[in-house]
């Protein structure tokens, strides 16, 4: 968790291959993730799901072969068992009964599901979720933050989540990493930041508008600046 711009999805992007880190690793399953061939850098990403911010459906494809795509892609298994598995994903969410629509048909809340079914399609050891709280109304938030909790803990996931948002992370986070300016400024379980003596802390995660990180950008004398021209 961390303020806009700090670095959040850049992390997501260096676990992922997507960038290189100008210094020190990053290690998967003792692998460094960089030292890779690209043939084993796929393979590695075929245990990796993502949750883009913005859902990132194929527009012209229906629910159904979104989330066929990748199993068609990456296996040679037969359509019979393909439409099992993409059967199951989509009641993962519970959405099973959207298989034909198509994301223009979709709410956001729903879009965000689907993607999170495709997501899970390859059945990875990990997924990563960019900002996926982000423009969602209550009760889609509610549905997200229960269904990830569940399926992280159903499915024995190692899950990696990127958001701003406070309670929703806390509620379901069991290790929080604060990053600022591209660096760690707090980290620990929910209970050990709420409670941290920590000012910055204390502020981002109470959501407090002054502290160490003012409201007003660095500015001259607000009377002086009025009275200039």
């Amino acid at each position: 968790m961390g303020p806009s711009g700090t670095g959040k999805t850049t992390l997501l992007k260096l676990i992922s291959g997507q960038l290189k880190p100008d210094s020190g690793s990053i290690m998967i399953n003792e692998q460094n993730v960089h030292q890779l061939s690209r043939k084993n850098l796929y393979a590695l990403r075929q245990k990796m799901g993502m949750l883009f911010q913005s859902g990132a459906l194929l527009t012209d494809m229906s629910v159904y072969d979104n989330i066929a795509f990748p199993i068609r892609e990456h296996t040679a298994l037969p359509e019979s068992m393909i439409r099992t598995l993409v059967l199951m994903k989509l009641n993962a969410v519970g959405l099973r009964g959207a298989k034909d629509l198509m994301p223009s048909e979709l709410s956001g809340g729903m879009a965000r599901r689907v993607a999170m079914a495709r997501a899970l399609a390859l059945d990875p050891e990990m997924i990563m979720y960019d900002e996926p709280f982000t423009g969602q109304d209550p009760i889609s938030l509610g549905v997200l933050v229960k269904l990830i909790a569940t399926l992280n803990q159903t499915l024995q996931l190692t899950s990696i989540i990127v958001s701003h948002d406070v309670q929703e992370t806390a509620a379901i986070a069991d290790y929080i990493y604060l990053l600022s300016a591209g660096k760690i400024a707090g980290q620990g379980t929910p209970e050990e930041l709420y409670s941290s003596d920590s000012a910055w802390v204390q502020q981002f995660m109470q959501g407090k508008p002054d502290g160490p990180v003012p409201f007003h950008y660095p500015a001259q004398d607000y009377q002086n600046d009025l009275l200039a021209h």
